[in-house]
């Protein structure tokens, strides 16, 4: 068995963050940015995110019809855009679709509008319809890692309104969990902690099998977590309490499109 040691700075880093009104962004990687891609070079996201968007765009060949809107921003320019909303919008529209600065998935870098591809497009609301070649990226999506953030008839739950443009990467198998059972990343970080080192989820897809599961952080400030050797893994915070845990079970450094190349797969802890 290997023991890996997680300093409680990493509970803020990772795909897996989870930042809405409750739980405030504490960390950025701004490091670790870039762009979309050439056309749109200001439109940045995390590099891992950006890799993955490149592979549904190449899947679905839908570059000339959705286009990038939004991706990484600031805190400064969060709260320019929040300031504007109020003035031009109202505090009615902005709180429902535009999130208070520090608490915006926006600022994590794994968020990004989408809108169908005119020649106006609404910054805040572009469209982006359950219909053609949108609807195919939000039922791709999945497989590879992002998932629609804000659904309708979860309101209440994200503290967002219906946002059908805006998908957040949160890296694989978590994406498909995620659609599979219909969860939001709140409900999705509340149901995991069921899951333990000892009695983790098992997620199998085709001959692929992952285990995923909760560590809470102790309060030394290092945790402690125990995996078999030799283990293939992905470690995340979840911006609260505590880190998730993504086990691939087959030993192999080798992984397809749909279930891995999402993330750097680990077989020790730097």
């Amino acid at each position: 068995m290997m023991k890996l040691k997680l300093s409680d700075e990493k509970i803020y880093q990772g795909s897996l963050l989870l930042v809405n009104a409750d739980h405030p962004l504490r960390e950025n990687g701004e490091e670790r940015l870039l762009p979309v891609n050439v056309q749109y070079p200001d439109i940045l996201l995390m590099r891992e995110a950006v890799y993955i968007l490149h592979l549904i765009f190449d899947k679905l060949h839908c570059r000339d019809s959705i286009v990038p809107v939004s991706g990484y921003r600031s805190a400064e320019e969060q709260t320019e855009i929040f300031q504007s909303s109020l003035r031009e919008n109202g505090e009615e529209y902005t709180r429902k679709y535009v999130a208070v600065p520090n608490h915006s998935e926006h600022q994590t870098g794994l968020a990004i509008d989408l809108g169908l591809k005119q020649e106006v497009i609404d910054f805040i609301c572009p469209e982006f319809p359950y219909e053609g070649i949108c609807d195919r990226f939000r039922r791709t999506a999945p497989a590879y890692g992002f998932v629609e953030r804000y659904p309708k008839g979860k309101e209440e739950i994200t503290g967002i309104g219906h946002e059908p443009w805006h998908f957040r990467y949160v890296g694989y198998p978590h994406s498909e969990i995620m659609s599979e059972y219909g969860l939001t990343l709140e409900e999705y970080m509340a149901w995991i902690k069921q899951f333990s080192c000892k009695s983790p989820l098992r997620w199998t897809k085709g001959s692929q099998v992952t285990e995923v599961f909760y560590t809470e952080a102790f309060q030394t400030g290092t945790t402690a977590i125990t995996l078999p050797e030799d283990s293939l893994y992905m470690i995340s915070g979840n911006n609260v309490d505590g880190f998730i845990v993504t086990r691939r079970c087959q030993q192999s450094y080798e992984f397809t499109i749909q279930a891995g190349t999402t993330g750097r797969w680990r077989r020790d802890y730097e």
